[in-house]
């Protein structure tokens, strides 16, 4: 296609013998980038209608709609659009068949690897708090989306968090000091910061050779953390099975709720015998926050400190 007038029957043949998405991308840049700022929009919004019309849209056969009494410009543009669109679906269910590898989700394959990204990542492996509609809509339609976390954990990142799910946990801290222990990257603490909790995260860095920290998290262990600092909430997201610390955080006086955000395994994550040998705090579970941990529901544990009655 490169150095010839690109009439629509030009192009019509030439998608017709099924160039390859870069080949698409390289002789037509616009019109990548208008299908892949159309998709972003629509995933950042949530308008499931929208999305759906735009894939029922795509899913037609594009050389269909060449010869129409339209701008040859136009023409062109169209089909190109629509069969970027199905060959980048294409691709991401291909790349995911033939055993994708790496830590990065657009490894996935480039349709897959845009939608997840723009669901779950502001930017590289920054997560963000993911819109509850646009990942009802999309995650069911991403082709063997069980590799997603296979790809990122081995950079320390276990879940998720929904936006309601951030909201109903600043709700259940309402407004105390929180202290999050073994935060990892600090996700959590970072989204809870940015709903108003006042919130210090601390890792004894032991995974610095996988897990970026940044500055904002202080290395602290958690003993020290919780003696030191004496929190009233005390927060902790997928604690590693087996830990010698979360069970430190139940004879820690200060501490009048912690909040454990976990797996539904009780082997992949939390010290489940400390859970269930203690005795000062009661244990109850929020089912429906727990399927708010993305991208498969995780289990949402609220230990509150008993209070005497005085009259027993």
């Amino acid at each position: 296609m490169r150095g010839r007038r690109r009439t629509p029957a030009d192009v019509a043949a030439w998608l017709h013998g099924g160039p390859s998405l870069r080949e698409m991308r390289e002789t037509f840049p616009n019109e990548w980038a208008t299908v892949e700022a159309r998709v972003g929009s629509l995933v950042q919004s949530g308008d499931r209608d929208a999305l759906r019309a735009y894939l029922m849209q795509a899913a037609q056969t594009p050389r269909q709609r060449i010869g129409h009494a339209k701008p040859q410009r136009e023409i062109v543009a169209e089909a190109v659009r629509q069969q970027m669109t199905l060959e980048a679906i294409r691709q991401a269910a291909l790349r995911a068949e033939t055993g994708a590898t790496g830590s990065t989700v657009l490894r996935l394959g480039l349709a897959g690897g845009w939608i997840m990204q723009r669901l779950f990542f502001e930017s590289g492996l920054r997560r963000k708090a993911v819109s509850w509609t646009a990942f009802r809509l999309l995650w069911p339609l991403l082709p063997h989306r069980r590799r997603l976390m296979a790809l990122v954990r081995p950079r320390g990142v276990y879940c998720f968090y929904a936006r309601p799910l951030i909201t109903a946990l600043a709700q259940l801290i309402d407004g105390r000091p929180c202290l999050e222990i073994a935060a990892g990257d600090g996700t959590l603490a970072r989204l809870l910061t940015d709903a108003g909790v006042h919130i210090v995260a601390t890792d004894d860095h032991s995974w610095e050779a996988h897990i970026d920290y940044g500055d904002t998290i202080v290395k602290e262990t958690a003993a020290t953390s919780l003696r030191t600092r004496r929190p009233v909430v005390v927060l902790c997201s997928y604690p590693p099975p087996g830990n010698t610390f979360e069970r430190l955080v139940f004879t820690t006086p200060s501490v009048e709720t912690y909040i454990v955000v976990t797996s539904s395994d009780e082997a992949n994550a939390g010290d489940w015998d400390a859970y269930r040998d203690q005795t000062p705090f009661a244990m109850t579970e929020d089912l429906a926050l727990g399927r708010l941990v993305l991208p498969h529901h995780g289990r949402v544990l609220v230990f509150r400190r008993r209070t005497e009655n005085p009259l027993s």
